[in-house]
This record gives C-alpha cells, structure tokens and sequence, in this order.
C-alpha cells in the first residue's frame, strides 16, 4: 500500500475508536482521567535515590557510557556548600 492509503486506513481506525457511544462507567472513568489534578504532591529528601543508585553500580561495574555525569556533577554541586571566596 502507498502512504495515503495507509495514513487514511490509520485515520479511519482513530475515528472508530474515539468515536461512537461509551457504556456509562467507561465515560465516567475517561472523564476522571482527563481531568487535571488539583495538587500536586512532592517530597523533598536528604539523599537522592538516582545519586545514590549511581554511585552504588559504579562500584560494582564500570559504566558502558557516561549518560549520568552530568547528573552526578550537578548533584555534588548542589550538596557541596559555596565557599565565600575568603581564605583565612
């Protein structure tokens, strides 16, 4: 098949599946599920779990990349306090 007949058969299959009468429950549940939630809930912690788990399989085994560097630079950063700029 070309690509036109293909995007048309994908639109048609969308329209079947978004269209059409939903048993009650199943509108009632969508509905609860498209609404945006009124608070958000975060937790601020002493540790963090992704330093944490970081440092724990660097210990263990080398890394094959380096796709957390950067994370594990920003987070040290963070913890180590700023120094003044004075020296005694």
């Amino acid at each position: 098949m070309n690509e036109k007949s293909d995007q048309d058969l994908e639109r048609q299959l969308s329209e079947m599946l978004t269209d059409g009468e939903m048993q009650k429950k199943d509108r009632e549940k969508e509905e609860r599920r498209l609404l945006s939630p009124k608070y958000e809930i975060r937790i601020q912690t002493q540790l963090d779990p992704i330093v944490e788990e970081t440092q724990k399989y660097r210990s263990m085994a080398k890394e094959v990349d380096d796709r957390y560097d950067k994370y594990m630079e920003k987070a040290v950063k963070k913890d180590k306090p700023e120094d003044s700029g004075e020296e005694a």
